[in-house]
């Protein structure tokens, strides 16, 4: 199932990726967006152009 690799390190919260994703796959935790949803995940990459500081660093398929 295809899901976005956050790196929490360089993730600063803002919200773009969950705002984004059109399928809900996404919430902001306490310090940075996580995948909740990931059986949601449809690879469309908008979480990863939204990415203003490049955090998101690829979509895997398991």
């Amino acid at each position: 199932m295809p899901h976005p690799v956050i790196v929490p390190e360089d993730c600063v919260a803002c919200g773009a990726c969950v705002d984004a994703c059109p399928c809900d796959v996404l919430e902001l935790g306490d310090a940075c967006a996580e995948v909740v949803n990931p059986e949601n995940c449809i690879a469309c990459g908008a979480c990863l152009e939204a990415c203003p500081t490049g955090a998101i660093t690829e979509i895997v398929d398991d």
